[in-house]
């Protein structure tokens, strides 16, 4: 038997599933700026993925490298959800994120081209 396929995905969903809680983390105690930290690591590992011989090996540096390059635009979405208040803003970097009038007002006026875009 062969066990490389079910071992890819057992990992990657535990690499996806990992991703998750440390975008919410990162983005509350750092705010967005660490999203290059992201980028040198998805990189690396992708390059990585090149470079490794072994499928199982490569695969996970892949999923690890693809994941990482993902977290990027998740942390600048989490910032976003932090404003509409779905998720914790963190208390001490009150100025980071935008006004809750502001954010209604982002908001509204996406909602409005979006319906005219139906029309």
């Amino acid at each position: 038997m062969y066990f490389t396929g079910i071992i890819i995905a057992i990992t990657t969903f535990l690499i996806i599933g990992l991703f998750h809680p440390i975008v919410i983390k990162v983005e509350y105690y750092f705010g967005t700026k660490p999203w290059w930290v992201f980028l040198i690591l998805g990189c690396l590992a992708i390059f990585a993925a090149f470079s490794i011989e072994n499928v199982l090996v490569s695969a996970l540096h892949g999923v690890f490298g693809a994941s990482c390059l993902w977290s990027i635009g998740e942390i600048f979405e989490q910032k976003k959800r932090c404003e509409k208040g779905w998720f914790p803003k963190n208390p001490k970097r009150k100025n980071y994120y935008k006004k809750a009038d502001e954010v209604k007002l982002w908001i509204d006026r996406k909602n409005e081209n979006e319906a005219d875009s139906c029309r």
